[in-house]
């Protein structure tokens, strides 16, 4: 009898064991189904495909950059199952939907989900909040990548939801939720985000969440179209850039050159962006604009003009976050340059300041006519005397003037307090 206990005993301590080590078996299983893909570089080729679309459904007149963008777009929309893009780009160019492909996709992102599903539901019941979360961010990736944008709003918004969430977990959440409304260009939505990021980062966001937030933030900024806030940021983050999720390191600086052009004063060009080492680096291998920074602050604004609609023509109109001011951009460097150009001079005859910008005398009478009338430009043209009288403002005159007024006017609001204030 105590022997048959005995092996009874060790019949269920084994059992015991085996179990274990199925749970084990399970549990190994799930974590690997449940493993996100947090490769940046692939992250950021997915964003690329929103690049590619803007390129391919603008009115690019070359057909052979076309049809390299467009092969590019489809590698890259099987690689990542990116179903919903592929038919939103079908449907703005008029282009027929591969049936096939789309039914393959549907398949391989089914097939996905359903391993997520089963493993979440394992880690429901083995695990804990930690695995569930990281089985709904996996699957919230998934459902970014290929399916609509309100699709994958839900699905992060799942996983926000959950409880025990961290400000650190959160500011991961609202940093998918920016990349999803830049993809999509839904700029509202993004500036939603961008505030809700900027909360949690002001209750305990760490260092390297808080100089991603900053790309995040000049992005957006690039968006609305305020080039002067986003120079700050770009500058601030040159040497500490890691959000590759979003675009690499040329382009970044591309950015920041850009921005810097006419947001910033040429002495701050100067210390932070011809003379920076981190851009000094890649800056080299785009000859145009290289040589559109370089030659704005040497004053050479025939080579300036050149390299400026180079870089409008074959950068700016290509690119989707800048192509909408690509005008405003051309404007604004115009006129940075015009007034760089008559800070030297009291007085300057027409044909010698075109001839120094290598346009027409009739272009440039046009256009500074119509700058001087509009306020941007403090001067005057002469079309009898064929010359430009530079009106250079008196910046400490018109402060002393402004100190002055704003002292009268809290000098007349401490009397008028005075009268109705008894001691």
């Amino acid at each position: 009898l105590l022997l048959v206990r005995h092996l009874s005993g060790a019949e269920v301590r084994m059992g015991d064991v085996k179990m274990a080590d199925k749970e084990k078996a399970e549990l190994g299983e799930a974590a690997k189904k449940l493993k996100l893909d947090e490769v940046p570089e692939n992250e950021g080729e997915w964003m690329r495909l929103a690049d590619l679309r803007y390129r391919i459904t603008s009115a690019e007149k070359d057909a052979k950059k076309k049809a390299e963008d467009l092969k590019e777009f489809l590698r890259i929309v099987e690689k990542f199952d990116a179903i919903a893009v592929y038919e939103t780009m079908c449907g703005e160019t008029g282009t027929k939907v591969d049936a096939g492909l789309v039914k393959k996709m549907k398949a391989s992102r089914e097939a996905r989900l359903k391993e997520i599903d089963d493993a979440i539901a394992t880690a429901k019941e083995l695990e804990g909040d930690t695995e569930v979360r990281e089985g709904l961010m996996c699957k919230a990736q998934v459902l970014a990548r290929s399916a609509e944008k309100k699709v994958a709003i839900a699905a992060y918004d799942e996983a926000m939801a959950l409880p025990k969430t961290t400000s650190g977990q959160k500011l991961d959440v609202e940093f998918n939720l920016m990349r999803v409304g830049l993809f999509w260009g839904d700029i509202p939505f993004l500036d939603k985000h961008v505030q809700a990021a900027h909360v949690l980062v002001d209750n305990g966001g760490d260092w390297e969440r808080r100089n991603r937030l900053k790309v995040y933030e000049s992005t957006y900024l690039l968006c609305i179209r305020d080039f002067k806030k986003a120079a700050h940021l770009l500058l601030e983050s040159i040497s500490t850039f890691t959000a590759v999720e979003l675009y690499d390191y040329p382009t970044f600086v591309y950015y920041t050159v850009v921005c810097a052009t006419v947001a910033l004063d040429r002495k701050t060009v100067r210390d932070k962006v011809i003379n920076a080492p981190e851009i000094l680096q890649v800056i080299g291998d785009d000859k145009v604009l290289e040589s559109m920074m370089n030659s704005l602050y040497e004053c050479k604004f025939r080579e300036f003009f050149v390299s400026l609609v180079d870089v409008v023509v074959d950068k700016l109109s290509r690119d989707r976050f800048l192509a909408p001011h690509a005008k405003y951009f051309l404007r604004q460097a115009r006129i940075g340059a015009y007034t760089q150009y008559l800070e030297s001079y009291h007085t300057v005859s027409l044909p010698a300041m075109a001839e120094t910008f290598g346009v027409s005398v009739a272009f440039l009478d046009r256009e500074l006519s119509d700058l001087v009338a509009c306020g941007r430009l403090s001067c005057k043209v002469d079309k009898v005397g064929g010359v430009i009288e530079s009106n250079r403002p008196d910046t400490r005159n018109a402060l002393y003037q402004q100190t002055i007024k704003t002292g009268d006017n809290l000098l007349n609001r401490i009397q008028k307090l005075s009268r109705v204030i008894t001691i």
